[in-house]
């Protein structure tokens, strides 16, 4: 990855956007799509379309990937200025006590630093120190008189985890929110790749959406807007390779070894198929994940708007979901960007996503197609560095 790839990424991650406030990731990702899309818009929803006109009439596809992040609510100020918060989606309260936050006040100009509080262990009692202290129980400090608290701050504000981005290890990076940050990246560069050509034969869009965290609804009202005839949501999934996790219920997920292509009911046969097959003809690792119900990603949204829309979903691994330490492999993400530009450049205008009658090219005859079009003229494909 390089470096200017890094500085966007750790940017759009370290910008603010529990769900229900994504206008400045929004913004971010308008600036970075103007210069590839044909067209960018807004919906009144918040989610942002960045669209990219096809060479042919070949299916349109639309790439999702939610720009929401988990954060907290103000629910209350006391008269000594403590706030009292609500969970913005899904908050584990065992995580939070000595936690830094930012709460973004709405009459401050930059994000006010609070700390989470909670009685030292001197002052619990024994029998009390084994229990998680409920959420509504816990209050954020932000050191400030609380006459100047009430000014600056309103029941509704929202708080995000007060950290951001670093990389560690053998390219691996920790931040807060690479739930979905990673997936408002990958879709990016997929556009940017795509734009520099070949483009597709059928039409690209870029959907970044809001308010997954709380019923991925952002990605149902895109869907129905857009209307592609396929539909790839992007999200994270749970990484198995560290100690705790049972893999026999949770499968085999490791960070490092490549994007994750889910497989279930969730998910367009076809498409599935489609997607081994472009990673294979790459030549990139993949892992593939059982979802044997509803997915709690935007492809449940995508599969069942309108009339049913194709729809596949790819992961990357991630390491202690929803907490302010998530964890991926830089590799994944890119090897990610790989697998969904070459799943859109091998969209052909013959294809059939109806269950059964598909007829999925294997790698085999997506290498083949390539070796031809070599010969004939400009190659299909172009390399991560592109």
């Amino acid at each position: 990855m390089k470096n200017k790839q890094v500085k966007l990424l750790k940017r759009l991650l370290e910008t603010p956007s529990a769900t229900g406030t994504e206008a400045a990731v929004a913004a971010l990702v308008r600036t970075h799509a103007a210069d590839a899309a044909d067209e960018v818009d807004t919906d009144v929803m918040g989610s942002v379309h960045a669209r990219l006109k096809g060479s042919g009439a070949g299916p349109s596809l639309m790439l999702s990937a939610h720009m929401d992040e988990i954060g907290l609510m103000v629910t209350y100020i006391s008269d000594d200025g403590f706030l009292s918060v609500a969970a913005v989606g899904g908050v584990d309260a065992a995580i939070l006590p000595g936690l830094r936050v930012d709460v973004h006040a709405s009459n401050a100009f930059e994000p006010l630093r609070g700390v989470v509080g909670r009685k030292p262990i001197h002052l619990i009692e024994p029998d009390e120190r084994k229990n998680v202290t409920p959420l509504d129980k816990l209050v954020i400090d932000l050191g400030l008189p609380a006459k100047k608290v009430k000014k600056l701050v309103r029941v509704g504000d929202v708080a995000t985890f007060g950290v951001g981005f670093e990389r560690f290890g053998a390219n691996m990076a920790v931040s807060r929110a690479f739930d979905d940050k990673a997936g408002v990246w990958i879709g990016l560069r997929v556009l940017q790749r795509l734009a520099k050509g070949p483009r597709p034969t059928g039409d690209f869009v870029f959907a970044a959406t809001v308010q997954e965290e709380i019923g991925v609804r952002g990605a149902e009202t895109s869907a129905y807007s857009v209307r592609p005839d396929v539909g790839l949501a992007f999200d994270v999934t749970h990484a198995t390779d560290y100690p705790g996790i049972d893999r026999t219920k949770h499968g085999k997920i490791v960070c490092g070894g490549g994007p994750v292509i889910a497989r279930g009911p969730n998910i367009n046969p076809e498409v599935f198929e489609r997607l081994v097959a472009a990673a294979e003809a790459e030549g990139l690792p993949y892992q593939i994940e059982a979802e044997p119900g509803v997915t709690g990603t935007d492809a449940r949204a995508i599969q069942m708007a309108r009339g049913g829309i194709a729809t596949g979903l790819v992961s990357v691994p991630l390491r202690y979901m929803h907490t302010p330490t998530e964890v991926v492999c830089l590799d994944d993400l890119d090897a990610t960007v790989d697998l969904i530009v070459r799943f859109a450049r091998d969209l052909d205008e013959g294809a059939c996503f109806v269950p059964g009658m598909g007829g999925v090219a294997t790698a085999s005859d997506i290498e083949g197609e390539a070796g031809a079009e070599s010969e004939a003229g400009p190659a299909g494909s172009e390399t991560a560095a592109g």
